[in-house]
């Protein structure tokens, strides 16, 4: 996977390119589904001394900038992505947790409807499936 330069892509979201972002988003593109802790080690090792708040902070405004999408399955740590704006969902496996995307299979935003007129503009439908995943299938856990 070739190295993403953001700079652009910082500036052009209105934010300064800083040591911690670069740092932030080079870690959450080699570690798609990453959560913050993981993020947080992972930028360390990059850029050196980096406290979990400004971590959190690089996160919330990169997610509010549009840069990151923010992904929290019922009962699961919030984990971030770069890809946003697209038409994906994820599955999530009941045992270990592990989390992957999996395409809309209808098409363009929302890929779902409501069933009745609710008022509002909906423009994103967000699905999680859930269920067990390869590694865990021959697991003892299993019932």
């Amino acid at each position: 996977m070739a190295v993403h330069r953001w700079d652009d892509d910082l500036r052009a979201a209105g934010l300064r390119v800083t040591r911690p972002r670069l740092a932030v988003l080079t870690e959450v593109q080699a570690n798609p589904h990453a959560d913050v802790e993981q993020i947080a080690a992972g930028a360390r090792r990059r850029i050196g001394s980096l406290s979990t708040q400004a971590v959190y902070d690089v996160l919330y405004a990169l997610t509010d900038a549009g840069l990151l999408r923010r992904v929290e399955p019922a009962g699961s740590r919030a984990r971030f992505e770069l890809q946003t704006g697209d038409n994906h969902h994820h599955v999530v496996c009941r045992i270990c947790g592990a989390l992957d995307d999996v395409d809309c299979e209808i098409g363009r935003a929302p890929c779902l409807h409501t069933s009745g007129d609710t008022g509002y503009a909906i423009d994103e439908a967000e699905v999680t499936f859930w269920g067990v995943c390869p590694g865990c299938q021959g697991s003892t856990q299993l019932k």
